[in-house]
C-alpha cells in the first residue's frame, strides 16, 4: 500500500464537503493508561458522527480518543510492528485483503461483540475464533460518465471482458495496486474472474487496449475520469476504478435533487471488501476496547456509518439511507477470494502485474 488512503469512499465525502471528525483525537502516538479513555487506532478514512461518538461517551462512560495512521496497509504495518506495545485498544480498518496478516501476527485478542447474530455469515471471515468483528463492507468496481457514453451513443461497459473491447479503448483509469487499495482490489477482481493461471494474459489485454495507471485514487477519480465532480470535467477518461457508493457521493448536498447520479457502476467488474474491527492484544483499556467494539456494531454506529465513510453497515438490520437506495447501485454477485489465497500470493501477484503492465 502506499501514502494514498486505503481510500473506501469516505474521500469522496470529503469531495463533497462533508465536516470530519473533531474533537476527538487526531493521528499521533498516545496510550490507554487513563482507564476513562478508551483508543481507537484506524486509517486515514475513518470518521463518525459527533453527536454518535458523544452518545457512546455519555452512555459508557469513556472518552474516545482517534488515531489516524495512514491509508489503511499502513496503519495495519504499524499495528503489526507496534503489538507489543500497541498504540491503542481497538483497530478498526483491516480489510480483508490484509486480515490473514495481521491474524498470522497475533494482533488481536479474541472477543464475540455484542449484535454479531445480526451480521450476515459470508461477511464473518474469523467467525470461529472471534478474533476480528466485521463491521462494513463496500464494492470496488468501474465506474462510468453518464454523460460521455450518451454523447458518443456508446453503451457503456458492464464486465472485466466488455473492458477488453476496442470501443473502449483509452477509455479506462486505473490505479496501481503497489500503491492503492481500490487497484489492487480491482487486480483481485480480474484473478478471481480469471484465475490464477489467466489473469496475466487479461492484463495484456487490457494495456494493449490502452488502460492508464496512476498512483491513487484521487489522481485516477479527481484528476483523470471525466465525470468526477471534484475535478470539474476535467479529465478526459471516462472509466475509473472507484466504487459502488461513488454515485451517492456524487449527488450528495446537490439541490434541487438529480433524477439520476451523473456516474453510474460497471455491475460485473466489482470485488468486494469487508472491513473488520478487533480488541488489539495488550490493550491498556481491554474492557473500554469490548464496550466500543460493542458500540462499532451497534445499530447508532453501524446506521451512522454509510453518510460519514460510504460503505455499507455489516448489521443486516441497520437502516441503510435513502441516498443510498435511491442513487446507489446493489452489487448481488461481486468476485471475492479468501484472505488466506490473498495472503499467500499478494506479493508476488503485485510483483508480476507490475513487470505486465508498468514494462
Amino acid at each position: 500500500m502506499s501514502t494514498t488512503s486505503r481510500i473506501t469512499a469516505a474521500a469522496l465525502a470529503a469531495a463533497a464537503g462533508m465536516t470530519a471528525l473533531a474533537g476527538c483525537g487526531g493521528s499521533g502516538s498516545g496510550d490507554s493508561a487513563d482507564a476513562k479513555t478508551v483508543t481507537l487506532v484506524s486509517h486515514d478514512s475513518f470518521n463518525a458522527s459527533k453527536s454518535v461518538l458523544a452518545a457512546f461517551e455519555k452512555e459508557s462512560g469513556y472518552k474516545v480518543r482517534v488515531i489516524r495512521g495512514g491509508d489503511a496497509g499502513e496503519a495495519v504495518n504499524k499495528a503489526i510492528l507496534s503489538k507489543d506495545n500497541p498504540q491503542g485498544d481497538v483497530f478498526f480498518g483491516i480489510d480483508n485483503t490484509l486480515l490473514s496478516r495481521g491474524l498470522n501476527a497475533g494482533l488481536f485478542t479474541p472477543y464475540k461483540a455484542k449484535g454479531l447474530d445480526s451480521v450476515p455469515a459470508g461477511l464473518q471471515l474469523d467467525k470461529d475464533g472471534h478474533r476480528v468483528t466485521p463491521l462494513d463492507y463496500g464494492d470496488i468496481c468501474v465506474n462510468y460518465d453518464r454523460a460521455y457514453f450518451t454523447q458518443h451513443k456508446l453503451a457503456p461497459p458492464q464486465t472485466f471482458d466488455d473492458l477488453l473491447k476496442p470501443q473502449y479503448k483509452g477509455l479506462l483509469v486505473t490505479e496501481n495496486p503497489a500503491t492503492s487499495s481500490p487497484g489492487l482490489a480491482f487486480q483481485l477482481g480480474t484473478i478471481a474472474t480469471h484465475g490464477e493461471a489467466s489473469w496475466p494474459d487479461y492484463w495484456r489485454k487490457l494495456k494493449a487496449n490502452g488502460v492508464e495507471v496512476v498512483n491513487s485514487w484521487e489522481q485516477a477519480y479527481n484528476e483523470r475520469f471525466s465525470g468526477s465532480a471534484a475535478g470539474k470535467g476535467k479529465g478526459d477518461k471516462p472509466l475509473v476504478v472507484s466504487y459502488a457508493s461513488s454515485p451517492p457521493a456524487e449527488v450528495m448536498g446537490k439541490k434541487p435533487a438529480l433524477k439520476e447520479a451523473p456516474t453510474g457502476v460497471a455491475t460485473g467488474t466489482c470485488f468486494r471488501q469487508t472491513e473488520f474491527g478487533g480488541l488489539l492484544r495488550g490493550a491498556k483499556n481491554e474492557k473500554g476496547g469490548k464496550a466500543l467494539l460493542d458500540f462499532l456494531l451497534s445499530k447508532t454506529f453501524q446506521e451512522d456509518m454509510p453518510l460519514q465513510m460510504f460503505v455499507n453497515p455489516a448489521r443486516k438490520d441497520a437502516k441503510v439511507p435513502e441516498l443510498f437506495t435511491r442513487y446507489g447501485t446493489a452489487i448481488d454477485k461481486p468476485t471475492t477470494l479468501a484472505p488466506e489465497t490473498i495472503t499467500k500470493n499478494r506479493d508476488q501477484w503485485i510483483k508480476q502485474w507490475s513487470s505486465l503492465v508498468l514494462k
